[in-house]
């Protein structure tokens, strides 16, 4: 449902105090916003988050061992080959790619879960909460993405509530570098790439409608060098 995206500027400032509270360095002035006031917000479809999260968790499940005869049945059977992004398929096929990119995956999932409302919370500080595996399909057992979605108690996040945190993800991403990159210590167990991983989904599963936004972006689209 699209609604009326909250007041972006109140937004920045509350996601900076938490930046201010977490010890970590600001932006400067001139960063930008994440959208304008009046543009509405929306998250994509259920069935499109659900059909990321479990894509990814076979992407995540391959880094650990899972055979790719298993991953590609597992696919195939879940109607969910059409939805693997070149890169990924490369991967789960061929093991071709860097592999330790694709185990950051899981802090993507982390923050689908969330939306999906399968995550209690996207603490900035704390690793993916160690339920969530359960919380995913179980591939040892063949659980398929249709089961799974029987099982799964899907409440799906208000798309205010998310825009809030997909604007402090984009300050945090900003600021975990920063802290890195001058030596500074980092408020919690998570670094950047986990930052960014997080961000990555929800830049991808939030949908601004405004004057100054393009078409939603594909999965390998989104830009996370701004």
């Amino acid at each position: 449902m699209t609604k009326a995206a909250p007041d972006p500027r109140a937004v920045r400032e509350a996601s900076l105090d938490e930046l201010s509270r977490l010890g970590l360095p600001l932006p400067p002035p001139s960063f930008p916003l994440v959208w304008e006031l009046g543009d509405t917000v929306e998250l994509r479809p259920v069935a499109e988050l659900e059909a990321r999260a479990a894509v990814l968790h076979v992407v995540v499940a391959r880094c650990f061992g899972m055979p790719t005869e298993a991953a590609m049945s597992w696919l195939l059977a879940s109607h969910l080959v059409e939805l693997v992004t070149p890169p990924e398929w490369q991967f789960v096929i061929g093991a071709k790619g860097d592999h330790r990119s694709f185990v950051l995956h899981h802090d993507a999932v982390f923050a689908l879960a969330w939306l999906l409302g399968l995550g209690r919370h996207l603490d900035p500080t704390v690793p993916p909460d160690d339920h969530l595996m359960a919380q995913m399909p179980d591939l040892p057992a063949g659980e398929t993405f249709g089961r799974w979605r029987s099982r799964s108690l899907v409440a799906v996040r208000d798309a205010a509530e998310a825009a809030v945190l997909l604007d402090l993800y984009y300050c945090l991403d900003w600021a975990y570098q920063e802290a890195e990159q001058a030596g500074l210590p980092l408020p919690g167990e998570v670094d950047s790439n986990a930052i960014g991983q997080r961000r990555w989904a929800l830049e991808w599963a939030v949908i601004f409608h405004g004057p100054y936004h393009d078409k939603p972006p594909e999965w390998e689209e989104v830009d996370l060098s701004v």
